[in-house]
């Protein structure tokens, strides 16, 4: 164990750890995609939560580089030397991840598969439905726009399956509202940095533009940075539920988000690896559901997420 923990600690990645008291002697590599999204930052804090309460460990390998296929790479050939009981897996893109998860499950370590799909043999996936997330969102704002108006896009990752199916969720919608006009469509990486950059190119090019429809909080932070500096106004909306953007909802900056909740999945899928490794039940699939959050209700997800608690198994699996 101690040898895990210092090779990751030398590897390209940031570590953190759980308590080092493990009542079950079991150690579960926690692969996230990157450091700057809050959202992965509430997925670790949930394993952690997990950890805790089980007497699991939990180690975090989590690329230094943002999305870093060649990192997460590297910190699975760390794994799969060091062994540990079971893996929850987010890869960072479903094509270049596939023959890494092959040598997982050659290696026969348990994976538990999170929020991306992607060929393999899998303990089972916890995730949620990118699809009707996508569509949810831009069928809500499109709605509130009475629907007419011009918009743009601030799409994800392009690598990410959940951008591809959020889009493809988009794609319906504006079958449904023709009378949406859209300027223009960019990638903001998932990043608020990026999207803050594609924002103000936007702003450059159109004297008008009346919403955002933005593939993460993330990047709608990004967007109403870029909407300041330049002046302007327009309405945004997001994924995921971040406390950020939870608190621009109240603040009446953001009209919306979609709860995909990272925490939520954290805790399920760190509960069913510990699950396996008890060799207790497991659904094939576990799949959260989306809950739009405004003005409405926003105050249930106030709750800073390291002060939350991880629903138990029964609440979620039924």
């Amino acid at each position: 164990m101690r040898y895990l923990m210092a090779a990751a600690i030398a590897g390209s990645m940031a570590l953190f750890t759980a308590p080092t008291h493990a009542a079950d002697g079991m150690t579960i590599a926690v692969f996230t995609k990157n450091s700057t999204n809050p959202a992965y930052e509430a997925f670790r804090i949930a394993a952690d939560q997990i950890a805790k309460t089980t007497g699991a460990r939990v180690v975090h390998f989590v690329p230094k580089k943002p999305d870093n296929v060649d990192e997460q790479k590297s910190m699975v050939e760390q794994v799969l030397k060091d062994r540990p009981d079971a893996v929850i897996f987010i890869p960072v893109d479903d094509v270049a991840m596939i023959d890494s998860v092959k040598q997982l499950n050659e290696a026969k370590i348990p994976v538990i598969l999170v929020s991306n799909p992607l060929p393999g043999q899998f303990v089972t996936y916890v995730g949620a439905d990118d699809f009707e997330i996508g569509y949810r969102e831009a069928k809500y704002l499109f709605e509130h726009l009475g629907g007419k108006g011009k918009i743009v896009v601030i799409e994800g990752t392009p690598a990410a399956p959940t951008n591809r199916e959020r889009v493809r969720g988009y794609q319906r919608a504006f079958t449904e509202f023709p009378d949406i006009q859209v300027l223009g469509s960019g990638v903001g990486n998932y990043q608020q940095p990026d999207a803050k950059r594609v924002m103000a190119k936007f702003l450059g090019e159109h004297p008008q533009i009346d919403a955002v429809l933005s593939a993460n909080d993330g990047m709608a932070l990004g967007v109403l940075e870029a909407l300041k500096e330049a002046n302007r106004s327009a309405i945004v909306i997001g994924i995921n539920g971040i406390l950020p953007a939870v608190k621009q909802i109240e603040a009446g900056a953001i009209l919306a988000t979609v709860d995909f909740n990272m925490f939520k999945i954290g805790c399920t899928a760190t509960r069913a690896a510990v699950r396996h490794l008890r060799k207790e039940s497991l659904p094939e699939k576990v799949m959260l559901p989306a809950e739009i959050i405004d003005k409405t209700n926003y105050k249930a997800w106030l709750v800073p997420v390291d002060q939350r608690a991880c629903p138990e198994w029964g609440e979620v699996v039924k």
